[in-house]
C-alpha cells in the first residue's frame, strides 16, 4: 500500500557537534583527509558499511551514540579544526586572476559525475573525470555550475555468477540519506521544470549538490506529476538504462531541461561546456532562450550563443557516438523545432553529417561540434584522432586544421592521492604544494624523497591493498563464510609480492584478455618462486555488451581452469572505492587497449602520483606521458595490418617485458632490500606526470583556451540585444555571398634554386577580392616539409602583408626563414576572418592558389615582376 503523505525522519544533533551537517552535506569531505578521519572515527565500522556516506553515517547512530561524541571533548576539539579550515575555503575569494570579472556562469554539463564511492551517480571514467573537474573548479574559484541528472538507481551493482557471467543489480536509492539539497520556490513548493515530450509535458524536480565552492544541479523526474505516465517518471531511473526512447528523454531532460532548471534558478549563463554528445541539446534550449530574450531568428540567435559555448568529445570509437533515427527525432522534436522557426528537415540537418541526407541519423556530436566554437578531444593523439574523424564537416580545410585541439584530461589530485604519500609530499615538496599542483617546481624536489622512505610508503600501500582485497572477498562471501572460504581468503595475493593492478571498462576495444591470451606462459610468471608475482582485476560490461561479458567469463573461467585462484583475482562490482585502493597500492598499472582507441585514460594518472608505474600501450595520455624511463611502453605505437597481428605482436612484447625487465628489475634489490632502479623509475614518473597530469594543469588549459574567451566573447554579442550577433550574422551571409569573387592570381617564391637551413624566403601574391573588403581576410602562405606525394606536413602559416591595393586587387608580401632541410614546399591561401570568430575554419570561404598561378624566382637578389598567367 501506498503511503499518501511522507517525510524524513532526522536525528537530533547536539549543538557542540551540529557542524557534523555542514561537513556532511559538502564533499569538500572527500578530498580532505582530516575530514574523512573524523567521520571515521565515529564509528569506523559504520563508516565503511554506508560505504563512505557522513549523512548515512550520522542518520545511523543513536541519539546516545550522538550525545557520547557530543560530550567528547577530543571530538568537538578536532570537528571545529577540521570545520574552521572548511569555513576557510568556502569563504577565501581568491581565485584565477583572468576571470575575476567575468560576467556569467560557465554552465557544465555531463550525463554523470562521480563525486564518491557513496553517491554513485556514475558509470565509470567519464563521470569520475566530471566529478574531478568540478572539484578543481571548486579549488580554483572558478564562476562553474554543473548540470546532470540524478538517477534513482544509480548504475549497476555487478555480481559474477559461479561460471564468471556477469549479472547487474540496480538498487532505489533514499535520497534523504545523501548529501542532496531539494531547491524550492519562494512559497517552499519543490521547484519544477518541464519539458515537452510526445504526450504530455515532463516535469523535474532540482537538488542541488556542493562540491566544496561549486554547486551541482540535477535533475530528477520521479515526481508526483509523472504519476500519469510511468515511462516519464523512470526517465531518471537508471544511468544509461532502459531502451533508445528512454535514452533521448534523458538527453532531452539534461540538454533541454537543464537549460531550463538555471533559468529558473535565476543563473546568468555566460558560457556552456558541453562534456561529451549526451548534452548536446542543451545548445538548442540555449538558442531559443537566446531567441525570445532578444527577439531574434535562431540563425542571429546560434552566433550569440556559438561563441560561447565548449564540446569535448570523448569517444574516438564511431559505434561510441550516440546516433537517433530521424523518424525518433521527429516523433520527439515535431513540437520543439517549430520553437526554433525551423521546418523539420532543416532541423535535421543540425545534426546529420550530409546535410539533407536521409540515410545519416542524427549524431549528437555533430550537434556539439557544429553548435561550439571550441571543441577538444581528451588527449593530443585523441585530438588528432577526432579531426580525422570529423573532418567532413569542415571539408574545406586540412584534416590538420579541423577545429577540434587536444585538452589532455588530468585527475584531481587531493581526491587520489594516499594520505601515505601526502604526508610524504608534505616533508619533500615544497610548502604549499596543494595549492601549486601542476607547477613544475612542486615535483622539482622528488629526488630528494629517500629511498628507503618512498619504498616503506609504498609497500604499505601495496599491504592494505592485499588486506582491501581479502575484506572485499569476506563480504561477497556475507555472513555464512565457513573456516575452509575463510582460509581460502586469507591464502589470497601475498603482500610483498609484485602486484599488477588492472581496472577498465570490458569494452573490446580494450582488450582486457590481452594479458590473459597465453595462460601457460602467464602461469610461469605468476608462479615463479624467485620473482612472484599476482594480477588484481576489476570492471564492469555494459548490461547490453555482450561480447564485453564474454570477454570477462573467459578471463575468470581461465583463470579457474589453471588454479590460479589465489595469484589472478577479479574483484566484483568496481567503483571509486575499490578504485582508491588499486591506484593507490599496485606495483604498476596495466592498460592494454586496442591504439588509437583509448581517447585518453585516466586511472593510470591516478596511479602515478601514488609512485605506481604505468605499463601501457602508447595510447591517449600514455603516447604524450611515456619519457622511456618513467615507466613501460608496450610497444611503440606501431600501425598493424589487422588487429589480429596487432594483438598476437603486443601480447608477445607484454610478456616479454613482464620476464625480462620489469620482473628482473623490481626484484634486483641490494644489500637493503631495496630495488634502487625501480625507486628511480617511480621518482621520475611522480616528477613528470603528478603535475602534468592533474586537473589543476588541465583546468587552467581550459580557461586559458576556451572559459575566457568564450566568456568575454559572450559578453561582446549580448551587448545591446545581441547587436553584435546580428552584425557577425550579416557578415558571414554576405562574405559567402561574395566569396567567388576571391581569386588568387599569382604567386612568386624567390630564390628557390639555392636553399640551405637558415636562408630567409621572400613571397609575392597578387590577390582579386571583388566585393570582398581586405579588412575581412587573411591572406596566408602555407608552407613546410612535403611527403612523397607533395603534400605539405607540419605546415607552418604566415599572414602576408598587404603592401598595395589597385582597386580590388591586392599586392601582399612576407618573409620566412628555412628550418628544415629535406623536400620543402609552400602555396598561398586566402581565409576570412572576423573579430568575433575564434577560428577561420568555421566558415567555408578557404581560396587555395592554384599550380598554374605560382612562379620560382630562381636568382637570389630582388625579384623582379613576375608576368606569369
Amino acid at each position: 500500500m501506498k503511503a499518501i503523505l511522507k517525510y524524513s525522519v532526522a536525528p537530533t544533533i547536539p549543538e557542540s557537534i551540529q557542524k557534523l551537517h555542514a561537513l556532511a552535506y559538502n564533499f569538500w569531505w572527500s578530498w580532505n583527509p582530516d575530514a574523512k578521519l573524523l567521520f571515521a572515527s565515529i564509528d569506523n565500522d559504520t563508516w565503511v558499511d554506508t560505504n563512505y556516506n557522513p549523512v548515512l553515517l550520522i542518520k545511523k547512530l543513536s541519539q546516545e551514540q550522538l550525545q557520547t561524541i557530543a560530550e567528547d571533548e577530543d571530538f568537538t576539539g578536532r570537528l571545529n579544526s577540521v570545520y574552521d579550515r572548511f569555513k576557510e575555503y568556502l569563504n577565501d575569494t581568491a581565485g584565477l586572476q583572468q576571470l575575476q570579472n567575468a560576467k556569467g556562469k560557465i554552465a557544465y554539463f555531463c550525463a554523470e559525475f562521480g563525486l564518491s564511492e557513496c553517491f554513485q551517480n556514475y558509470s565509470g571514467g567519464l563521470g569520475v573525470l566530471a566529478g574531478d573537474h568540478l572539484k578543481t573548479a571548486s579549488d580554483l574559484n572558478l564562476p562553474l555550475v554543473g548540470v546532470g541528472l540524478l538517477y534513482q538507481q544509480g548504475y549497476f551493482h555487478q555480481f559474477l555468477s559461479q561460471n564468471g557471467w556477469q549479472t547487474e543489480r540496480y538498487i532505489e536509492y533514499d535520497y534523504s540519506t545523501l548529501p542532496l539539497e531539494l531547491m524550492k520556490d519562494e512559497q517552499g513548493e519543490p521547484l519544477l521544470i518541464h519539458i515537452e515530450l510526445p504526450k504530455a509535458k515532463a516535469w523535474a524536480q532540482i537538488w542541488r549538490v556542493n562540491v566544496g565552492r561549486i554547486a551541482l544541479y540535477l535533475l530528477d523526474t520521479n515526481i508526483a506529476l509523472n504519476e500519469g505516465l510511468p515511462e516519464y517518471r523512470d526517465i531518471t531511473d537508471q544511468l544509461y538504462g532502459g531502451t533508445t526512447e528512454t535514452r533521448i528523454m534523458q538527453e532531452m531532460m539534461l540538454g533541454i531541461g537543464g537549460i531550463r532548471a538555471l533559468k529558473a534558478l535565476n543563473i546568468d549563463v555566460g558560457a556552456i561546456h558541453i562534456n561529451e554528445g549526451h548534452a548536446a541539446f542543451s545548445s538548442l534550449e540555449y538558442i531559443r532562450q537566446v531567441m525570445d530574450e532578444y527577439t531574434l531568428d535562431f540563425a542571429t540567435a546560434r552566433e550569440l550563443t556559438r561563441v560561447g559555448s565548449c564540446f569535448t568529445t570523448h569517444t574516438p570509437v564511431p559505434a561510441g557516438n550516440e546516433v537517433f533515427t530521424l523518424d525518433l527525432m521527429r516523433k520527439y522534436f515535431s513540437q520543439y523545432h517549430p520553437l526554433l522557426g525551423l521546418k523539420e528537415s532543416e532541423f535535421l540537418d543540425l545534426g546529420r553529417q550530409r546535410k539533407g541526407s536521409d540515410e545519416d541519423g542524427f549524431s549528437m556530436t555533430v550537434l556539439g561540434l557544429r553548435h561550439s566554437t571550441y571543441r577538444n578531444g581528451v588527449s593530443q593523439l585523441h585530438g588528432a584522432v577526432a579531426r580525422t574523424m570529423w573532418r567532413n564537416l569542415w571539408p574545406h580545410v586540412p584534416a590538420e586544421e579541423v577545429p577540434i585541439v587536444g585538452i589532455t584530461n588530468g585527475v584531481h589530485s587531493m581526491s587520489w592521492v594516499a594520505k601515505e604519500f601526502a604526508d610524504l609530499y608534505d616533508e619533500y615538496l615544497p610548502t604549499g604544494w596543494r595549492q601549486h599542483l601542476s607547477s613544475p617546481e612542486t615535483w622539482s624536489t622528488v629526488d630528494a624523497i629517500p629511498d628507503e622512505e618512498l619504498w616503506h610508503t609504498h609497500t604499505q600501500r601495496r599491504a592494505m591493498l592485499v588486506d582491501f582485497v581479502r575484506s572485499h572477498l569476506r563480504r561477497k562471501e556475507n555472513q555464512h563464510i565457513t573456516a575452509e572460504v575463510l582460509e581460502r581468503i586469507n591464502e589470497c595475493l601475498d603482500p610483498r609480492a609484485f602486484t599488477i593492478g588492472f581496472a577498465r571498462r570490458f569494452a573490446t576495444y580494450k582488450r582486457s584478455d590481452l594479458l590473459f591470451g597465453d595462460m601457460e606462459r602467464l602461469s610461469k610468471i605468476l608462479l615463479n618462486p624467485d620473482r612472484p608475482a599476482q594480477i588484481v582485476i576489476t570492471g564492469k560490461a555494459h548490461p547490453r555488451d555482450t561480447q564485453g561479458k564474454e570477454m570477462m567469463q573467459h578471463i575468470v573461467t581461465r583463470i579457474k581452469q589453471y588454479g590460479l585462484e589465489s595469484k589472478v583475482v577479479f574483484l566484483e562490482d568496481y567503483d571509486m572505492g575499490v578504485a582508491k585502493f588499486l591506484v593507490k597500492g599496485s606495483d604498476i598499472w596495466l592498460n592494454t587497449p586496442r591504439r588509437p582507441y583509448e581517447a585518453s585514460g585516466t586511472s593510470g594518472m591516478k596511479a602515478a602520483i601514488n609512485g605506481v608505474l604505468h605499463c601501457s600501450i602508447l595510447d591517449g595520455w600514455w603516447a604524450e606521458a611515456f619519457s622511456g624511463d618513467n615507466g613501460f611502453a608496450i610497444g611503440r605505437g606501431e600501425e598493424y595490418t589487422s588487429s589480429e597481428e596487432q594483438d598476437r605482436v603486443e601480447m608477445e612484447i607484454l610478456y616479454g617485458m613482464l620476464e625480462n625487465t620489469i620482473l628482473p628489475m623490481y626484484y634486483d634489490c641490494d644489500a637493503q632490500g631495496l630495488p634502487r632502479k625501480w625507486i628511480q623509475r617511480m621518482k621520475k614518473s611522480i616528477r613528470t606526470n603528478a603535475g602534468r597530469f592533474s586537473t589543476d594543469r588541465m583546468l587552467h588549459d581550459y580557461v586559458d583556451q576556451f572559459y575566457l574567451p568564450a566568456l568575454n566573447a559572450t559578453e561582446v554579442v549580448k551587448q545591446n540585444k545581441g547587436a553584435a550577433a546580428k552584425s557577425l550574422h550579416e557578415w558571414k551571409e554576405r562574405t559567402v555571398e561574395h566569396w567567388p569573387g576571391v581569386k588568387i592570381q599569382s604567386v612568386a617564391l624567390e630564390g628557390t634554386a639555392h636553399v640551405h637551413v637558415g636562408k630567409t624566403m621572400r613571397v609575392r601574391t597578387t590577390v582579386e577580392i571583388d566585393g570582398v573588403s581586405p579588412t575581412d581576410i587573411s591572406v596566408q602562405l602555407y608552407y613546410g616539409t612535403l611527403d612523397s606525394h607533395d603534400n605539405i606536413v607540419d605546415p607552418e602559416i604566415l599572414n602576408l602583408r598587404i603592401d598595395e591595393q589597385i582597386g580590388s586587387q591586392l599586392r601582399c608580401s612576407g618573409e620566412y626563414t628555412c628550418q628544415d632541410s629535406g623536400m620543402q614546399g609552400a602555396t598561398v591561401r586566402v581565409v576570412a576572418r572576423h573579430t568575433l570568430m575564434a577560428t577561420s575554419t568555421d566558415l567555408p570561404c578557404y581560396t587555395w592558389a592554384e599550380q598554374a598561378k605560382a612562379d620560382s624566382v630562381q636568382h637570389d637578389g630582388e625579384a623582379g615582376e613576375n608576368h606569369n598567367k
